[in-house]
């Protein structure tokens, strides 16, 4: 089974299995195709239109599939390897471990975002941008630049007692945990996270810098922490919702699986704590 852990918790032999497992992927190719998938969902994810991966009740299965298949592509490469989760309300600053050279690398340079250090560096040639939203070929972030902070605990928590998981009108100007989660309204916790790291984080293509996926695996957290709390309120709509996915409804791109079949986690993985 695997066990998705907190980053911080990482030996130094998990982290660096971890690191080489994503340049594996990257020098395959199989890397770039998980973010031309996101970042094709993010174009087309719109609020009055067709919507799946974001501004959307599917917002959380959608992105626990994706999840899964990246982490079962990585498993490919490495079976010791699991995806861990960054808790942004404890490591909040830019001197946490995981932006250290020996993980993450840290914030980009302040004149044009480059990353200059760590496994992702341009420099080290292991971490081309080969899908681009401009002409520039390496990875970018500006770490908590003009004074943006993370969202704490408290915030978290807020967001964690909301009873409902969704409603009308399904899209970023919902109420409910989904939406508030997702950051479209309240106190704004995933699309925060994404806007604190900057460069390629606040991007569509934002799966192009690796700590997409530790913030996506706590994001996935804390949806289990909701559920567990919350066990007599589930996933909503459940069915004749027009541009969402209902229920029971499969999911693009794969066509083969529905909000239904992603509620629980624990045949596919488990946390730390």
């Amino acid at each position: 089974m695997t066990v998705r852990k907190n980053q911080s918790a990482l030996t130094a032999d998990e982290k660096r299995r971890f690191v080489a497992a994503l340049v594996q992927l990257k020098r395959s190719g199989r890397y770039d195709e998980f973010v031309t998938t996101h970042n094709a969902f993010i174009v087309s994810d719109t609020d009055d239109g067709e919507r799946t991966g974001h501004r959307s009740p599917s917002f959380l299965p959608w992105h626990r599939r994706f999840l899964l298949e990246f982490e079962r592509a990585l498993q490919a490469v490495d079976a010791s390897v699991a995806l861990p989760y960054w808790d942004w309300t404890v490591d909040r600053s830019p001197r946490a471990s995981l932006w250290a050279p020996d993980f993450l690398g840290g914030t980009g340079r302040e004149r044009d975002g480059r990353v200059p250090d760590g496994p992702f560096a341009a420099a080290g040639g292991n971490w081309p941008i080969n899908v681009r939203v401009d002409g520039r070929t390496f990875l970018r972030r500006t770490l908590g630049s003009g004074g943006r902070t993370l969202p704490t605990a408290a915030e978290v928590e807020s967001v964690l007692s909301m009873p409902t998981y969704d409603m009308a009108p399904w899209n970023s100007a919902s109420d409910g945990f989904r939406n508030h989660l997702e950051g479209w309204r309240g106190v704004n916790l995933h699309n925060r996270v994404h806007v604190w790291v900057g460069g390629h984080m606040a991007t569509g293509a934002s799966p192009n810098d690796p700590v997409f996926w530790l913030h996506h695996a706590y994001v996935d957290k804390l949806w289990a922490e909701w559920q567990r709390r919350h066990p007599g309120s589930g996933y909503l709509p459940v069915a004749g919702t027009p541009n969402v996915i209902d229920l029971n409804e499969t999911m693009r791109p794969w066509h083969d699986t529905s909000p239904a079949d992603l509620l629980d986690h624990t045949p596919h993985y488990t946390f730390d704590v």
